[in-house]
């Protein structure tokens, strides 16, 4: 039990919970909402669709989670729930390609950040399972537009396999719409110095060394993993008895085409031979970070590759670049003809900073209308679910926002969402202190006054 609760007896910590609900209507910080039951009609509105352009003074009809009719003039189904949104705008909810949300919370403590495993090849760790579905980024993330989170594992060569995370639920496998979304690699850096194994620093104690390995030994040994995964794969389908491995089996989906590799790679060098080990695998190829993409877009055109922006709101690393590289990158690959998602930064902290990432790249030359699409459908086009969310279309989960105006703009205000037709609690963490301590202030302005 934690410390501050140590002596304090149940009736006590009862008479607590009590008044603090009595003195404020907004303790429960974020309250989750069950399945949606009663039809709802979402009238008069400027609806963005995003892949079948604009309706201005739309409607759409949402029932059992999905969306069932979108148009104008369209009947209401007996028993609806009737919204009058003259004047508003519909958007589809925005969608984080690379997050960590729900599988970290607290920088600074190890036991709330369940992010890393342990050793270089975990193909089989997936993401959901570890999500937190009482995480505080979570309601912070949905209000500001983010309803669809790719939790994604990290570290060592392979990391793991990204989850989509549908925002809204009471457990990881209510909130779950894809487990194993995207298998992800860290693409070695040329650039390193060569990586030490063995039990203890380079002249130190600890154990008998190893070399360190090159960056042609580490990508070998990437090699080596899949092939090994893909003989796995070719015994099982032949029937052959073999120990099950967890590992190579979860390898599968991605070998055969199913699942894309996001593969975070930054250089010239490190895209460029992922590309070509990608292709050599034939494997479905994402670049996430891809910080000089710029540098190889007509290959990237060429071999069809998309790549995952995981920051547009980002100071040059390096003297030589302008100050601007990062917020018209964007522009830039489009320019190109290379296809992007921009992703909030990865950290948990800054999936709410998602649609700021994009509006950045709408200030520094890309259109607000692609801007709008690579943090909806060509997210969801390149993790798999394109098929349930990224767009307002008939048939797709209803999980929507209804705005001032374009979500990708500060000034603006997210003033109702629903996922999968639940309309869901607005409340989070940072709007519940705000009230909290605007009473203060306003305590405090009467002591003055008196």
């Amino acid at each position: 039990m934690n410390a501050t609760l140590k002596g304090i007896t149940q009736p006590a910590l009862a008479l607590a919970a009590v008044a603090l609900l009595a003195g404020s209507a907004t303790a429960q910080v974020r309250m989750t909402v069950p399945p949606q039951e009663q039809a709802v009609v979402l009238r008069g509105a400027t609806i963005h669709t995003v892949t079948n352009g604009v309706i201005e003074n739309g409607t759409i009809v949402l029932d059992g989670g999905r969306i069932r009719a979108i148009g104008k003039d369209l009947a209401i189904p007996a028993g609806a729930k009737v919204v009058d949104l003259t004047g508003k705008h519909i958007y589809p909810g925005l969608i984080d390609a690379y997050s960590t949300v729900g599988i970290s919370e607290i920088g600074a403590v190890d036991v709330s950040n369940d992010v890393n495993e342990i050793g270089d090849f975990n193909p089989n760790v997936r993401a959901d399972v570890a999500v937190n579905a009482e995480s505080r980024h979570i309601g912070t993330t949905r209000s500001a537009g983010v309803l669809v989170a790719f939790s994604t594992p990290g570290g060592g060569v392979i990391s793991g396999l990204s989850s989509a995370m549908s925002l809204e639920g009471w457990t990881w496998e209510e909130m779950s719409m894809k487990g194993a979304a995207a298998l992800n690699v860290n693409w070695p850096d040329p650039n390193a110095r060569p990586r030490r194994f063995g039990g203890g620093p380079p002249g130190g104690q600890g154990g008998p060394q190893r070399a360190p390995k090159t960056y042609a030994e580490q990508v070998q040994e990437l090699k080596d993993f899949f092939a090994e995964a893909r003989a796995y794969r070719d015994a099982v389908k032949a029937g052959q008895v073999v120990r099950t491995d967890t590992r190579y089996a979860s390898m599968a989906p991605a070998l055969d085409g199913s699942i894309p590799v996001v593969v975070a790679a930054d250089g010239v060098a490190q895209i460029n031979d992922a590309i070509t080990w990608a292709k050599e695998e034939k494997l479905r190829l994402v670049i996430r970070g891809g910080r000089d993409a710029i540098h190889v877009a007509d290959r990237l055109k060429a071999e069809n590759v998309p790549v995952i922006l995981t920051s547009t709101m980002a100071a040059p690393d390096r003297n030589y670049e302008g100050y601007d590289g990062a917020y018209t990158m964007p522009a830039r690959l489009h320019a190109a003809g290379v296809k992007i998602a921009i992703s909030g930064g990865s950290g948990a902290l800054y999936s709410n900073r998602l649609p700021w990432e994009a509006g950045v790249a709408v200030a520094f030359g890309l259109s607000e209308e692609e801007a709008l699409k690579a943090v909806t459908i060509n997210a969801a086009e390149m993790m798999g679910v394109s098929d349930k969310v990224g767009s307002l279309e008939v048939g797709k989960e209803a999980t929507l926002l209804i705005t001032t105006g374009t979500p990708l703009d500060m000034t603006s205000n997210i003033e109702q969402s629903y996922i999968q037709g639940r309309e869901i609690n607005m409340l989070d963490i940072q709007k519940f202190f705000f009230e909290k301590y605007m009473v203060k202030i306003q305590q405090q302005k009467k002591k003055i006054a008196m």
